[in-house]
């Protein structure tokens, strides 16, 4: 005969995030009157040391045997609940969590009646579902030690060192000829006035000579299959195709530098952009008594919203570096906005003041106007035209992502954002990780970044990507599709084409066509329950009876 079902329910007030908009004290009494419900308790905050013991004191008192905790986001706090629960000596998936800030609190904040009795019914839909929840226990799958980094720019080269240099063997795939990505094109890096080229080749030489990094150039990635663990990549090179696994892959494709092309008579020779003016001081041909920058070309517009971020420090840097070389040497910078984040960008900012570089803000309505010996622009403060004199304009354009990002995405299954660079799992608590295991993002493949930004967030990537590698085995969250009904399943592969995660593939049996799930791939979504008219799949912890009892609950309101 099974336990009786006790459910133990824990209110947080998450300070005034949610007792400053609901009535908590009554949600804490109506979770009293629900079915299997033998211990309730208001929190200040339920994720602070004394309301995680508070959880694991009751278990052991109350003799619970299952938790449900009405506060945030499961996003980020079911694991602390989900371990407190284990620590108690409670299955950690015996746990149910409901959302009463995001969902309530938050969204009905001038409404404090519609939105507490809104809370009753998550929280009675929480407490029917917990009642049917069944113990679970993590898959664990063995992984391949190898990795694989697709990209030679900086980070790229950067993840490949860290991650040989623990030990691993490191596949690194670059589509050009040689290693070095932008840094090859660029002069100086700031704040250090390093040299960028001998600073990539130097990276480029530790690469080469590693033993434990398998060097591809002239090559590209031609099909992944498989997942975390367990992958298979096939890369095209000069002499033909490699086949290789690995166990993890880190993402550093880098970006590319717009062409203003039909902008503000961009032509290459009198109207350049910046990475053209650096190549111009590396070939020692810089040559011009007025020289006139124009921020934000190519950016911040209805074709490109977002900021580019780095185009103001390489502004700030380049005209420093043609006050230095040529003190009489007129620099004005239009700008829209300043981005000079940190104190060392802020030191050089005001060090191109003090050399003589005249900053002038103008009105994106009313932009400036190349002419052929001068630019027009609007005086932000002043409220006039101005004349300044030109023989060469520099037009900061933005990064744009790279052109192989949506051909990599698709093989990989991992998405892009609205401008075509790839989208971490979440900005704060996976922002170098993709939503699917196993795939790690870096560098300017994520987002504009310097070379200081991209090396760390390399070193961030590989610290990631070695977790896994160090453990030897993947451990993943069991809540994941399972084939309930094999004799129901029709192998029709419709769940297999629509699953995001290739966690689906079609194997031929003694009774036919039938789905396979690969556990350790899943990551729960349920698009192949919900897609399967024949209901031969469901999502542990999420099963059409689980569901359905909510949903029963919810009109029982």
């Amino acid at each position: 005969m099974a336990d009786k079902i006790r459910i133990g329910v824990f209110v947080c007030d998450c300070g005034s995030n949610i007792a400053g908009y609901l009535d908590v004290k009554e949600l804490a009494e109506y979770a009293k009157t629900l079915p299997n419900v033998v211990y309730v308790k208001e929190n200040l905050y339920t994720c602070s040391e004394s309301g995680i013991n508070e959880i694991k004191d009751a278990i052991g008192k109350e003799n619970l045997n299952r938790v449900v905790v009405a506060s945030c986001t499961p996003r980020t706090h079911e694991p602390l609940f989900r371990g407190t629960c284990g620590e108690g000596g409670l299955n950690p998936y015996l746990f149910e969590m409901v959302n009463i800030r995001d969902q309530c609190s938050w969204v009905h904040m001038q409404e404090r009646e519609r939105g507490t009795d809104k809370a009753k019914d998550l929280i009675r839909m929480g407490v029917a579902k917990a009642a049917l929840l069944e113990p679970q226990e993590p898959i664990q799958s063995q992984m391949n030690p190898n990795a694989l980094v697709i990209g030679g720019g900086i980070s790229g080269m950067t993840a490949a060192l860290a991650l040989a240099n623990r030990g691993y063997e490191t596949t690194l795939v670059e589509k050009s000829p040689q290693l070095g990505g932008l840094l090859l094109r660029l002069d100086k890096l700031a704040p250090s006035d390093m040299d960028a080229a001998t600073f990539a080749n130097q990276q480029a030489e530790l690469v080469k000579k590693h033993p434990k990094i398998h060097l591809l150039t002239s090559a590209e990635v031609d099909a992944v299959a498989g997942y975390i663990g367990h992958f298979n990549v096939f890369a095209r090179t000069a002499d033909g195709e490699e086949n290789f696994d690995v166990g993890v892959i880190v993402v550093a494709t880098g970006a590319q530098v717009l062409q203003p092309t039909g902008m503000y008579g961009y032509d290459g020779k009198t109207v350049i952009n910046q990475l053209e003016l650096e190549e111009r001081f590396k070939a020692g041909t810089f040559s011009a008594q007025n020289v006139v920058m124009i921020q934000c070309v190519g950016a911040r517009n209805e074709e490109r919203k977002y900021c580019s971020r780095i185009c103001c420090m390489v502004a700030i840097k380049n005209a420093i570096a043609i006050k230095e070389l040529s003190p009489s040497t007129g620099v004005r910078i239009l700008y829209r906005d300043i981005q000079a984040y940190g104190m060392e960008n802020e030191a050089l900012f005001q060090k191109a003041k003090e050399l003589g570089v005249l900053f002038i803000k103008y009105d994106p309505n009313h932009p400036p106007r190349v002419e052929s010996d001068k630019v027009m622009v609007q005086h932000h403060l002043l409220g006039r035209e101005l004349a300044l004199p030109q023989d060469l304009v520099v037009l900061s354009t933005p990064l744009i992502a790279g052109e192989d990002n949506e051909t990599i995405s698709k093989l990989l299954r991992v998405t892009l954002d609205e401008n075509k660079f790839f989208l971490e799992g979440h900005v704060k608590l996976k922002p170098l990780d993709f939503a699917t295991d196993g795939i790690y993002l870096c560098g300017n493949a994520h987002y504009p970044a310097t070379a200081r930004e991209a090396i760390s967030q390399a070193l961030g990537a590989a610290s990631r990507a070695s977790i896994p590698l160090s453990k030897g085995v993947m451990t993943a969250e069991p809540i994941v599709s399972t084939l309930v009904d094999e004799d129901a399943c029709r192998g029709c592969g419709l769940c297999v084409a629509l699953c995001p995660y290739g966690a689906l593939e079609i194997q031929h049996t003694e009774k036919g066509r039938k789905v396979k799930v690969i556990p350790v791939a899943c990551k729960g979504c349920g698009v192949c329950a919900a897609t399967c008219y024949q209901h031969a799949l469901s999502i542990n912890s999420y099963t059409d009876q689980q569901v359905t009892e909510q949903i029963k609950a919810f009109l029982r309101g």
